[in-house]
């Protein structure tokens, strides 16, 4: 649920009966996370716009199907990765490091993103395919400011998982992607395009481990499986 709109695409009634986001960059499980930003959209206006959406479903098509169409859609929720990059490492002895150690961090996080999960199921989501925050070390940004080493690419077909396509600095890892930055000449070679963020063909691989992946990556199993099993249960 949790990519920078410029309004709510909840706004868009001909969209209404297709799908929904209400992403945005910057924002964390936390409510702290991403005070740097401006405008972005936090998740308890997330789950605002959620509840909109729901009373703008039910003038168009009815109570009772706006209930039904939403119990059925699949609902992803991405969240976590800025509480760690944005918040707790985002500047040296920051406040929530000098409250939490890390294992203590992990485990508070978990108990707001529960939170979290629980309003989503409270406001009819079902099901729910919560998408894990992957390894935070090996991202470009990381990288630059620890000097730790990025794991071996060659397995997909990458040239590098440590430097990103567009940036500036050690590993292409510092600041934001800009008209000034270094731009690799091939992107699809890298695992990261920016600092912080896949590459479209990395993103590929992901979402295919998502949709045909073993357990060793989707949890209790993969989303085709899901899926087929779901329209069993409702034939």
């Amino acid at each position: 649920m949790a990519t920078t709109i410029t309004s709510p695409p909840l706004l868009e009634p001909t969209r209404l009966l297709i799908s929904a986001n209400f992403a945005s960059a910057g924002i964390g499980i936390l409510n702290d996370t991403g005070v740097q930003f401006v405008n972005i959209i936090r998740m308890c206006r997330q789950y605002q716009y959620f509840e909109e959406y729901q009373t703008r479903l039910a003038d168009l098509v009815g109570h009772d199907e706006a209930q039904r169409i939403v119990s059925d859609a699949l609902v992803l929720i991405t969240v976590g990765g800025n509480d760690f990059v944005n918040n707790y490492y985002l500047v040296p002895f920051s406040a929530r490091s000098r409250q939490f150690n890390v294992p203590d961090y992990v485990r508070y996080l978990i108990s707001e993103y529960r939170k979290l999960l629980l309003r989503l199921y409270e406001l009819g989501a079902r099901p729910v395919l919560v998408m894990g925050i992957g390894p935070l070390g090996c991202v470009p940004a990381e990288l630059a400011m620890r000097s730790q080493s990025g794991r071996n690419p060659g397995a997909f077909g990458f040239t590098t998982s440590k430097i990103a396509c567009c940036g500036q600095g050690p590993y292409n890892g510092l600041g934001l992607c800009t008209p000034l930055s270094n731009l690799c000449s091939n992107r699809d070679e890298y695992v990261f395009w920016d600092p912080f963020h896949p590459s479209e063909r990395a993103n590929g691989i992901i979402v295919d481990m998502i949709l045909k992946g073993s357990t060793d990556h989707m949890s209790p199993m993969n989303l085709s499986t899901f899926l087929a099993l779901d329209t069993m249960t409702k034939t």
